[in-house]
């Protein structure tokens, strides 16, 4: 559990520091000698809905993927199988053309006869010269004995050609008798490559694609994309939590893995965060990461999904939660800046309730609604302060004085989107992938 937590805080540090450089902007405009100070609220509501509303599309894929490479020196006759098809063990998927094995048989079983003739006929002849060398004479004995060593080595010749037909023929058979090739397991057909009879190569690394891909059933993970801009906010051991686009009572929990950096994707359709009103398409390169998950019952092959960071959230008390670092005070009386009816800032008192350590968040049980707009705590901030809901580009860094931050502190984290309430993103698949909502 403490780990978990140590992990939880790591991904909560970028989204608090968001939420407090946006909430400490301000602006002093300086119009014929008069000063005027201008405090920058946020909506509560929004505050508490976006740690847990962040989303990055995912797709269910089976844990595991049975690649399929054809033999690059046969050809195919038929394909059994087509995209999409379940398949168990033993299921057919294609066959090897047989006819040119057949004629090879043919002729190396008329390759093996003839060598066995042949030996027959050198061990007779060696048969015959020794019987003949024992009434030869002296003279005639060396020349026999060179006739001899010469026909016993053809014999071997012979013998060693027969035990290599032997083995071919055997070869020959065993691949006509397994032309049909069948799966190894059970799952459902992702692709199946019949450009250039399956000879196809990868144009990234050279590599030869598969002729067939099986995806197992039952055990299945989700895959995700990120680029440079939200990869930070994938942290590998971090628990996650998966929901689903149709019903909003289904949810999964698992870990994240780390970003495969190695399998880049230019792909600009991929990659996706979504929010600030519209979704925040990516054009740089993206990468794929995923998700273990603790069960995948209920989940569906292709099924398109929600990814979102577990911040411990689901399991919290219901209510309104507030960044400590917008509550002053906290050890006296608290309190904290809101914007009044009038567009200026008032001192609210505030109870306190149970302390998020992980969010680093208070409870608000009372002195605060959901609808009210809260100003990061200055030193200058006095009631009657004017208050805005946009940041003017003005808005650069803190004036000098007490309570200025340097202009590097105030910038949102690069990739850092905040969606909005009932924003709903479309999740991108890779190609040959079905969808299932």
């Amino acid at each position: 559990m403490q780990k978990k937590q140590k992990i939880i805080i790591g991904v909560c540090t970028v989204l608090c520091v968001g939420i407090i450089g946006a909430g400490v902007f301000f602006a002093r405009n300086k119009e014929k000698g008069n000063k005027e100070e201008i405090a920058y609220v946020m909506s509560v509501s929004s505050m508490n809905n976006m740690a847990g509303t962040q989303k990055l599309a995912g797709v269910v894929e089976s844990q595991k993927t049975l690649d399929i490479q054809k033999d690059t020196e046969r050809e195919v006759k038929e394909v059994l199988v087509k995209t999409g098809d379940e398949v168990d063990v033993g299921t057919p998927l294609f066959t090897y053309d047989t006819e040119k094995l057949d004629t090879e048989l043919q002729q190396a079983n008329l390759d093996l006869e003839r060598a066995g003739n042949d030996i027959e006929n050198q061990k007779a002849q060696v048969a015959q010269l020794e019987k003949e060398k024992k009434n030869a004479s002296e003279k005639d004995k060396l020349s026999y004995t060179t006739q001899i060593q010469s026909a016993q080595m053809d014999l071997k010749k012979s013998e060693y050609e027969k035990k290599a037909k032997e083995v071919e023929i055997n070869r020959l058979k065993n691949q006509i008798e397994n032309s049909t090739v069948t799966s190894e397991m059970k799952g459902v057909v992702k692709s199946v490559n019949n450009s250039a009879n399956g000879e196809s190569m990868n144009p990234y690394d050279g590599s030869q694609q598969a002729f067939m891909t099986i995806l197992a059933t039952g055990e299945y993970r989700i895959k995700g994309k990120v680029n440079e801009q939200n990869i930070t906010q994938i942290v590998e051991g971090a628990p996650a939590i998966i929901r689903s686009r149709v019903d909003k009572d289904a949810v999964w929990r698992g870990t994240y893995t780390a970003v495969d950096t190695k399998n880049p994707n230019n792909n600009s359709n991929e990659g996706m965060m979504f929010g600030s009103g519209q979704d925040q398409q990516m054009t740089s390169t993206s990468y794929p990461f995923y998700v273990d998950l603790e069960s995948s019952e209920g989940l569906l092959l292709g099924q398109h999904v929600y990814i979102e960071q577990d911040m411990g959230l689901e399991e919290r008390e219901a209510g309104i939660w507030l960044d400590e670092a917008f509550i002053a005070d906290v050890d006296k009386k608290p309190y904290v800046w809101v914007e009044s009816r009038k567009g200026t800032l008032e001192k609210k008192t505030v109870v306190l309730g149970t302390y998020d350590e992980n969010m680093m968040q208070y409870k608000i049980e009372s002195g605060l609604k959901s609808s009210d707009y809260v100003a990061y705590p200055q030193d200058f901030f006095k009631e009657g302060v004017k208050t805005t809901h946009e940041m003017p580009e003005n808005m650069m860094g803190m004036p000098e004085g007490d309570g200025a931050i340097p202009e590097g502190d105030m910038e949102m984290p690069e990739g850092e989107m905040i969606p909005e309430e009932g924003q709903e993103p479309e999740a991108s698949v890779s190609e040959g992938e079905a969808a299932v909502e």
